[in-house]
């Protein structure tokens, strides 16, 4: 890999080369095996920690500690096979049991924690290692600024923020109206605006773009505006050691750009999906009962819920897609094939050499 024509992106005390973020994807696509593998080639795993644990049929303190318990043990496994490399947790606001899972990635010794699916105004306060990078994810400039003000209060600043635009996959921080109109400002725009934000800061702060970066020309564009790293998520799925069934992975290698669309989620938020036969049935407004005990999410009223999402993304982790579908960023019909993360990153790293050289 051409890592030396590439600035690493430094956060804190870390050192991360080529400049990659591999993007933390739940229920169970990016778990200690595709983290591992990534930080063994230098860049950046991360475990999304939402679902880790068995969760049906559990609630209350069971389920924390059900729940808190397979995050140890998927990071310590991450660890066991990383070789030295960065490995960190996505942990997302939403999520009814958030404290308890960032206190137990701190007390794990993760080297980052990233959340965003809402702003992480107390995210300091949880975080007791100076040395654990604490990265929220935004979508504008307006964001951040909440949260840096917020954050005073510790006396802490973002280690790094990661800026995410509308064509990343999953839940998503813009309105359903704006997603399907196309009145979404684009990754650079908000981009742009972020990097002013975070070089006028004191002390000045990396800006990670995500959402929509795909190869490395991508990468180049973003590093030239200013940008320090990339987050990538969709690109990870059709590895080798990612950690879902065939089946998810074949569901990005066979999409069309026709098939990556938006839906409505139970939880208040539009998501992006490849569309399948399940797709098209809570489009037309059928229901899938279901009975949860757990409510995984703040903001999730089971009683008026079409269907349960975390079932949903548990049978799509499986392979199960009679009901079930994929969540994938705008990009994912550009997966034509799976191949190593080695492979992977290999490949991102020659193209971003030579598009920094060539551009």
């Amino acid at each position: 890999m051409q890592n030396d024509k590439i600035p690493p992106l430094r956060i804190g005390e870390l050192e991360i080369s080529p400049p990659i973020i591999q993007g933390g994807m739940g229920v169970r696509v990016s778990r200690a095996g595709l983290a591992a593998a990534v930080a063994r080639e230098g860049c950046a795993g991360v475990i999304s920690t939402i679902g880790l644990g068995e969760f049906e049929g559990l609630s209350g303190s069971r389920l924390i500690r059900l729940n808190e318990q397979a995050l140890r043990e998927e990071v310590r496994k991450a660890r066991r096979q990383c070789d030295g490399g960065i490995i960190g947790v996505n942990v997302m606001v939403v999520l009814s049991h958030y404290e308890s899972l960032v206190t137990t990635a701190d007390d794990e010794g993760v080297d980052m924690i990233i959340s965003g699916a809402g702003l992480p105004l107390d995210l300091p306060g949880l975080v007791s290692r100076k040395n654990t990078c604490i990265i929220p994810i935004v979508s504008s400039a307006r964001a951040l600024s909440i949260i840096c003000r917020k954050w005073k209060r510790y006396n802490r600043a973002p280690d790094a923020v990661v800026v995410e635009g509308s064509m990343a996959g999953g839940h998503l921080g813009f309105s359903y109206d704006e997603l399907v109109s196309g009145k979404v400002p684009t990754l650079d725009e908000i981009l742009s605006e972020v990097i002013a934000f975070a070089s006028s800061y004191d002390p000045p702060f990396p800006v990670i773009a995500a959402g929509g970066i795909f190869d490395g020309q991508d990468i180049a564009r973003v590093l030239r505006m200013g940008a320090s790293g990339v987050q990538m998520a969709t690109r990870f799925v059709c590895t080798d050691e990612c950690d879902v069934h065939l089946n998810f992975k074949l569901a990005y290698v066979n999409a069309r750009k026709e098939d990556i669309t938006i839906i409505k989620s139970p939880v208040g938020m539009p998501g992006r999906v490849i569309n399948n036969a399940f797709v098209e049935r809570i489009k037309r407004g059928e229901t899938v009962p279901f009975n949860c005990t757990y409510q995984c999410l703040k903001y999730c009223d089971p009683t008026n819920a079409p269907y349960c999402i975390a079932k949903v993304l548990l049978r799509s982790a499986e392979g199960k897609f009679d009901e079930a579908f994929a969540f994938a960023g705008a990009n994912a019909h550009r997966c034509t094939e799976i191949v190593p993360v080695r492979q992977l990153i290999g490949r991102l790293a020659e193209e971003t050499a030579y598009h920094l050289k060539t551009q």
